[in-house]
């Protein structure tokens, strides 16, 4: 009945923790964020690890057997310097369909770890895929 996801090059440090858990076709998944699947680090560069948050939720979901499409819901973490024009170039690139996109909230805040510049979690109902 449920599954935890794993990603390769990805983890939440020493804790017992899956990215993701699959239960019958609802995904959830923990904290993403930018972690370089080959060094497991989080760089320093704001446009990478956004670009890495994205990568590792994609990989996510093909892990779990979905796509973007099958996402309703992403919530992102973003420290108070972090800007949403970024944020919103991955967003509209990956839901170019406005009339089809999930729904989103951001919560600006100062309590990410220090590495970190920002994160994001995410609800999708699995559909069959052809």
């Amino acid at each position: 009945m449920r599954k935890s996801i794993y990603i390769d090059g990805f983890s939440h440090g020493n804790n017992p923790v899956p990215a993701a858990c699959l239960h019958h076709n609802i995904l959830m998944s923990g904290a993403i964020f930018g972690t370089d699947k080959t060094t497991g680090k989080i760089p320093e560069s704001i446009e990478q690890q956004c670009q890495l948050m994205f990568e590792n939720t994609r990989r996510i979901l093909e892990k779990a057997g979905g796509n973007w499409k099958d996402v309703i819901k992403m919530t992102f973490y973003l420290r108070p310097e972090v800007s949403r024009a970024l944020l919103n170039q991955y967003w509209v690139d990956i839901f170019s369909d406005e009339t089809s996109r999930p729904a989103r909230h951001v919560i600006v805040s100062n309590t990410l770890p220090a590495s970190m510049d920002m994160q994001c979690d995410l609800f999708a109902i699995m559909a069959p895929h052809n």
